[in-house]
Order: C-alpha cells, then sequence, then structure tokens
C-alpha cells in the first residue's frame, strides 16, 4: 500500500512544483502570453477553445485507434507467419527493419503526395506501431523453453496445437509489452503526418491546431492543444498497461509484483 501511494503521490507533488515554479517564472519576469503563457491562461484556454479542440483530438484518437488496432492484428499475425515458416521470416523481416529505421517524419510528405490525407496519416500511424509489435511478438514465439516443446513432440502434438497452446501463452507477456509500446507510437505517428498534413495547408487533427496555432503565434491554444495530447497518451499507455496487468497477475512474476 505504501509503494501505491508513493508512485501516485510522488509524480503529483512533482508535478504541482512545476507548474508553481512555471506560473512564477511567468510572473516574475514578466514573460509575454506569446512567448510563454502561465498555466493559468492555458487552462482557460482550454476551457474557452474546449469545442474545436475536443473535436480535434476525437480526429487524432480515431487515426490513433486505427493504426495502433492495424499494427496489432497484422504484427501479430506477421510474427505467427515468421515462427512457423522461417522462409517468411528470412524474405520479409529485413524490410519490416527498413520500415522502421525509417524516419517517419521523411516518409510522411510522400505518403502525403500519394494518398489521400486521411489515408496518409493512418499509414504513418501504422508505419511506427507496427514493427515493435512484430518484433516483441517474434522474440517471444521464439524464446518457448526448448524442453516444453519437446515435450508436445514427445504427446505427438500438432504443429497448431503446439503454437496455440504453448507458444502464444508462452509469449503473451513479450505480445503486451509490444502492444504498450504501439500505443504510444501509433498516437507519434499519427501526429507526425499531421504536422506535415498541417504544412501542406490540410487537417483537421489536435497536431494541426497546434501547427496552425504557431503560425498564428496564438500559444495558449498551443499549448492547450499539446496537454491534450499528452493526457491522451497517458490514458492510451494506462489502458494498455492495465490490459496488460489484467492478463498476467494471475501468474506472471511481472504483474505479481506490482500487487504486493
Amino acid at each position: 500500500m505504501k509503494a501505491r501511494v508513493l508512485r501516485i503521490g510522488l509524480p503529483l507533488l512533482v508535478l504541482a512544483l512545476v507548474l508553481v515554479a512555471w506560473d512564477l517564472a511567468v510572473r516574475g519576469f514578466a514573460i509575454p502570453a506569446y512567448v510563454l503563457p502561465g498555466p493559468g491562461l492555458v487552462l482557460a484556454t482550454l476551457v474557452a477553445d474546449a469545442e474545436l479542440l475536443w473535436q480535434s483530438l476525437l480526429v487524432t484518437l480515431a487515426i490513433t485507434v486505427q493504426g495502433f488496432l492495424l499494427a496489432a492484428v497484422g504484427g501479430i499475425a506477421l510474427a505467427i507467419a515468421f515462427n512457423q515458416w522461417r522462409l517468411i521470416e528470412y524474405s520479409f523481416y529485413p524490410y519490416a527493419v527498413i520500415l522502421q529505421v525509417t524516419p517517419i517524419v521523411a516518409v510522411a510528405p510522400l505518403l502525403l503526395i500519394y494518398l489521400p490525407q486521411p489515408m496518409a496519416v493512418l499509414a504513418c500511424a501504422w508505419i511506427v506501431a507496427f514493427f515493435p509489435v512484430l518484433a516483441n511478438t517474434t522474440l517471444g514465439l521464439n524464446s518457448v523453453d526448448h524442453n516444453l516443446i519437446a515435450l508436445f513432440d514427445l504427446y505427438k502434438a500438432s504443429r497448431w496445437q503446439v503454437l496455440w497452446n504453448l507458444k502464444l501463452p508462452a509469449a503473451l507477456p513479450q505480445i503486451l509489452a509490444g502492444l504498450r509500446i504501439a500505443g504510444g507510437l501509433s498516437l507519434i505517428g499519427a501526429v507526425v503526418a499531421e504536422i506535415a498534413a498541417g504544412s501542406a495547408g490540410a487537417g483537421s487533427g489536435l497536431a494541426y491546431r497546434i501547427a496552425e496555432s504557431g503560425y498564428r503565434l496564438n500559444i495558449p491554444r498551443m499549448f492547450a492543444a499539446l496537454l491534450l495530447l499528452s493526457a491522451a497518451g497517458v490514458v492510451i499507455f494506462f489502458l494498455l498497461s492495465g490490459l496488460s496487468h489484467l492478463a498476467l497477475r494471475r501468474w506472471h512474476e511481472s504483474a505479481i509484483r506490482q500487487e504486493r
């Protein structure tokens, strides 16, 4: 119980200290709002522009969720194919690595040329989130205890029985870790693509509002939109962490320790 209180209380204390220091710095140095707005002004702007920012947030979240789901389904399915057929892994895994290491900032403008704007943003969210799911799932499936595999072979289990009853359950912690990473990265991919779209004069998501506010020197709205994006990322992380905890809490050591 004490550890839980510290995990919750200490971050809130640090946040309060940062907000107080921020407000004192803005007031003490008389920093104009178009350079650095105070936390009170950011909150007031968040309330005043709530309708516009909320609609933009829903657009960004819709792209993020779609990109995450595509990455989750595609990454797990391809990892299973890699594990079952080495020829497929040898043929396609290098291209998955290339897809991951290519900066999304460089890819987004090209996608906006060849695809409609919503599809280009979705593709960016998918590209960034796809590889962590693929890599973690592949690692989990390939890390199953060889003695257990030998036991299944001894009982003449089929390839699919080994996969369903042994490999997937054993790889579940790594799969869930990949999904947690992919959740945040899908939001990052959507934001990068929306900023690129905003530079081209298109877009309606929250990142586009940040770019638009920067062009108009509406810095309080920029901070308010950034606050919403950060909150969305935190919510996504905790939702996926909660899912992971629920799936592992009865048997995996990492989840059991958190309950102590």
